[in-house]
């Protein structure tokens, strides 16, 4: 996750909390989704960024993970293209990773 998007999230969580603020990641490979659920999780583990240190401790789901809660029309033209070429169970259960 680049520094930029750090400073966001850590921005937002400190003006609104982090009880009812999850992270949507649409990364395509595992390893860099679950080091941004790693970082939003429990800190930037590169300890390069604004999250260095910081556990904010929010969770974050890849929009594989929440296919059935996005409008058919819209996640068949924008994401489903990618279903095809990505390893989607193996994203998922990198990101899962982080939440348990």
């Amino acid at each position: 996750m680049d520094l930029e998007n750090q400073a966001r999230i850590k921005k937002l969580t400190d003006e609104y909390g982090n009880e009812d603020f999850i992270v949507l990641l649409g990364g395509g490979e595992a390893e860099a989704s679950g080091l941004a659920a790693e970082t939003v999780a429990t800190g930037d583990p590169t300890f390069a960024g604004p999250l260095s240190g910081v556990s904010l401790g929010l969770k974050a789901y890849h929009i594989f993970e929440l296919k059935d809660k996005v409008p058919a029309d819209v996640y068949e033209e924008q994401i489903s293209m990618m279903e095809m070429v990505l390893n989607v169970d193996e994203i998922i259960e990198e990101v899962k990773t982080y939440r348990k």
